[in-house]
């Protein structure tokens, strides 16, 4: 397993002079970063329980479930008067404006609008990868804006995991390779109880993934959609109970985006974890549950998606035919 501090000097160095490792670093973990008794006691993480997961007319119980979704809260993200004002020189540029907005746990929902819009700000307002001009976000019950920069890191690789449209997988390794060193990355196998790799929870992301044949393979030797599924094994592989995908089919054709779709979906109501969306193409949202439709920084519509079931699929990950 990949350590970060056991990785070759020269391998090591190339690692930290790539921008998609530090990308992976600093949004899943900061070494230094504790809480401090004070907000612990404040803001104590929830225990977790095994229940089930409901979706439709069926249930099932998973021992995956149990480890992956904390127990039940309402809402699990929670979003009060969102503001975000960048300067543009001397100009105030509103990108998110007075934004409110409550995901429950479990729910699939996507945010869809145009270049511009104030999605991906939103995006990064809601995982704590930037703060807010006013306004307040709650993940699980922990307001943001009563953390620190270190204490936000924390809670980022403890709750949520992170799919990006470019993938960020770091060209040295295999598919293996990445997926091993953002679990060591984050910290699991330091702390506490020192959380070994669970290799069977693994296996069954790749199985559910469909790259477990892949995994010896470096990025270079995947297909666009296969790097995706391998970067969604990478955010997954810490049992987030918040999964924030931005974009994840932005750079790939229509069949590999099909498949992610299908993979995102079938992760959400097989696993019951909170996904959250940020997409530019309304055919892909269509597969959440709730779609927020965003104009001008703010939320405009909400509707329901059409293809938010898994029986809407055909086998192989393509929609059915209607």
């Amino acid at each position: 397993m990949w350590a970060v501090a056991s990785v070759p000097g020269l391998l090591r160095d190339t690692l930290a002079d790539s921008c998609e490792f530090m990308q992976i670093v600093s949004v899943l973990t900061d070494e230094n970063a504790k809480f401090s008794k004070d907000t612990l006691h404040a803001h104590p993480f929830r225990t977790t329980s095994v229940r089930k997961h409901v979706h439709g007319e069926s249930a099932m119980q998973s021992i995956y479930n149990g480890i992956v979704q904390p127990e039940k809260s309402s809402p699990i993200i929670l979003a009060e008067d969102l503001t975000k004002v960048y300067m543009a020189g001397k100009i105030p540029v509103t990108a998110v404006n007075k934004v409110s907005l409550a995901i429950e746990p479990g729910e699939f929902v996507a945010i869809v609008g145009p270049s511009g819009s104030g999605k991906s700000t939103l995006f990064y307002l809601l995982g704590g990868l930037t703060k807010a001009t006013s306004g307040r976000v709650v993940i699980d019950g922990i307001d943001f804006a009563s953390l620190s920069d270190a204490e936000r890191t924390r809670l980022r690789k403890h709750r949520i995991g992170f799919v990006f449209q470019k993938f960020n997988l770091l060209p040295t390794l295999s598919a293996m390779g990445n997926i091993e060193i953002a679990y060591e990355v984050s910290g699991r196998a330091k702390e506490g109880d020192k959380k070994p790799l669970d290799r069977e929870y693994l296996d069954h992301l790749c199985d559910l993934l469909s790259i477990r044949g892949r995994l010896q393979h470096r990025p270079s030797e995947l297909s666009g959609g296969e790097q995706q599924r391998v970067a969604i094994a990478r955010a997954m592989i810490t049992r987030p109970a918040i999964v924030l995908a931005d974009e994840p089919t932005g750079n790939l054709d229509t069949k590999s985006s099909d498949a992610v779709l299908h993979m995102l979906l079938r992760s959400n109501q097989e696993l019951g974890q909170t996904t959250l969306m940020i997409t530019h193409n309304p055919e892909a949202a269509s597969i959440a549950g709730r779609i927020l439709h965003m104009r001008d920084g703010e939320i405009v519509s909400v509707e329901s998606g059409s293809r938010s079931s898994l029986s809407s699929w055909s086998a192989n990950g393509t929609p059915a035919a209607v």
